[in-house]
């Protein structure tokens, strides 16, 4: 049995990583950090035209009609890179209308989000404890949806939004067609802003296909996010490396002490293990669905817990040059905080963990 990624999943990897190499180096990274608009038209416009945007998105409607597998090693990549940008939303939307769109609706919406023309999110969490379908309150009458979602990424960016209703329903709205108050929040993560989004009547279309997709929805988020942790925790592991041989102390490079040799290879030895637990996560989301729930809560729950680990042992580190905003080590630090708290912090998912194995 071969547990190896595929040719054509290595190279998407390489692909995608010989891309952000060239357009978005660690300068224009900082120029965009620093900007905090987490958004650069050329850069999406660019990886619309690779296939990013409608990776998931089945060949019929214009995607390339790959798995949520191939999604989530893209998503490592994003990971190491701190690449700015919707394409998280914008994949879980896309998936959403997957998932619960009717054909018509498919057939309407999908090719718009698979180019990259459209952009958008989704709106599914309602406070730090109402992350999960079972807590969604937001309520549709009619063709009319109300409520207050928060945690919106690119909310004021997106042509279209993904909401997430009351019984675990699922709503396209028109964030610019009325009815929709946007406010910004103060997020730490500068590549990916977001935004308490209130739905006041806002004209909604009911997403009419088949049930269970809000769990699924979540579920692809949760193993989605384990990864974007995992690639920025491998990407702070190799800059402690470079540091470690780059600065010196009494005439020779720190990495040659011991307490940071051992510091360091502890860190690696904790996540590249728990590469497997995403990877099969995102296989199990697509062939193994009794499994799935279950092991996508294991995936966000411990990998964000130890990347959130590393970012903090990274910091120390650096020395007193960890903690400023010159130190690159912060865009990543950032980056997994963020993962680490959206959509379920890794206490709730290991709570969800013993709910479903029955404990």
């Amino acid at each position: 049995m071969d547990f190896g990624l595929s040719e054509e999943q290595e190279m998407l990897q390489e692909t995608l990583r010989g891309f952000v190499g060239n357009e978005c180096p660690t300068t224009r990274l900082r120029e965009l950090f620093d900007a905090g608009d987490g958004h650069d038209p050329a850069l999406w416009s660019a990886l619309s035209e690779m296939g990013m945007a409608g990776l998931i998105v089945p060949e019929e409607h214009g995607g390339a009609g790959l798995e949520l597998l191939d999604l989530a090693l893209a998503g490592e990549v994003l990971g190491e890179s701190a690449l700015p940008g919707p394409l998280l939303g914008h994949s879980l939307a896309s998936l959403g209308v997957l998932l619960r769109g009717s054909a018509s609706q498919q057939s309407a919406i999908l090719p718009g989000l698979a180019s990259g023309e459209q952009i958008a999110t989704i709106a599914v969490q309602e406070s730090e404890f109402a992350w999960a379908p079972r807590d969604w309150t937001a309520k549709l009458d009619g063709d009319r949806v109300s409520g207050v979602k928060t945690i919106v990424g690119h909310a004021a960016l997106a042509d279209r939004m993904l909401v997430g209703l009351q019984g675990g329903e699922l709503a396209w709205v028109d964030p610019k067609g009325g009815g929709v108050e946007i406010e910004p929040m103060n997020g730490v993560d500068r590549t990916r802003p977001f935004a308490t989004v209130t739905f006041r009547s806002a004209p909604a279309e009911r997403l009419e296909g088949g049930q269970g997709a809000a769990s699924r929805l979540t579920d692809a988020a949760a193993v989605l996010l384990a990864a974007d942790a995992f690639g920025a925790a491998t990407r702070l592991i190799d800059l402690d490396v470079a540091y470690s041989l780059s600065r010196e102390q009494f005439g020779q490079p720190i990495a040659q002490f011991q307490a940071i040799k051992h510091t360091i290879a502890r860190l690696a030895t904790d996540m590249e293990p728990s590469r497997a637990l995403w990877w099969y996560a995102a296989y199990a989301l697509d062939h193994l669905p009794e499994e799935a729930s279950r092991a996508a809560s294991l995936a966000k729950a411990h990998i964000t817990d130890r990347a959130t680990h590393a970012a903090r042992e990274s910091v120390e580190l650096h020395g007193g040059y960890g903690f400023t905003w010159e130190c690159e080590v912060q865009m990543w630090f950032k980056r997994i905080m963020f993962d680490r708290s959206f959509l379920g912090t890794p206490e709730q998912h290991r709570e969800r963990c013993a709910e479903l194995g029955g404990w």
